[in-house]
């Protein structure tokens, strides 16, 4: 009885860590990322990130080449590669081949400030709330 027990308190332990949840992260991120989040935004706007995203609240972003980025402060992995942390986010928009060496992103040579104010916004990126095209979540 006692085994019966304990192997369902480690398996329920366990639950919340899963890491494969159908494409979707059991929680939110919320990562502190030494960013600003205006200057993320403007950042993005900029380097014309939105020509190959569609990233929520900033109007010209409606790019189809890339991924989406709704929900990105909610994604447990980047590219697909490694865990979404801001440290790896931060890497990523620095230098996305030393990540992923066939992906498409190019790299902007952004600094790594530059690199932690677009993770801040990005992380804002936490709900699908929509209202006639308007996005109502995070990064507004």
């Amino acid at each position: 009885m006692k085994r019966m027990c304990l192997a369902i308190a480690i398996a329920a332990g366990l639950l919340p860590t899963a890491a494969c949840t159908g494409g979707r992260s059991v929680f939110a991120y919320s990562a502190e990322t030494g960013g600003n989040v205006k200057r993320g935004k403007d950042l993005i706007v900029h380097y014309d990130c939105g020509s190959c995203h569609s990233i929520p609240g900033i109007r010209e972003a409606r790019g189809l080449v890339g991924p989406p980025l709704i929900l990105m402060g909610r994604r447990t992995y980047i590219a697909g590669e490694v865990p979404n942390t801001p440290d790896n986010l931060v890497k990523w928009l620095m230098d996305p081949k030393s990540i992923e060496s066939g992906t498409a992103m190019p790299k902007l040579g952004l600094s790594e400030d530059q690199a932690r104010d677009i993770s801040a916004y990005l992380y804002t990126l936490q709900s699908r709330s929509w209202n006639k095209g308007v996005w109502n979540g995070g990064g507004q």
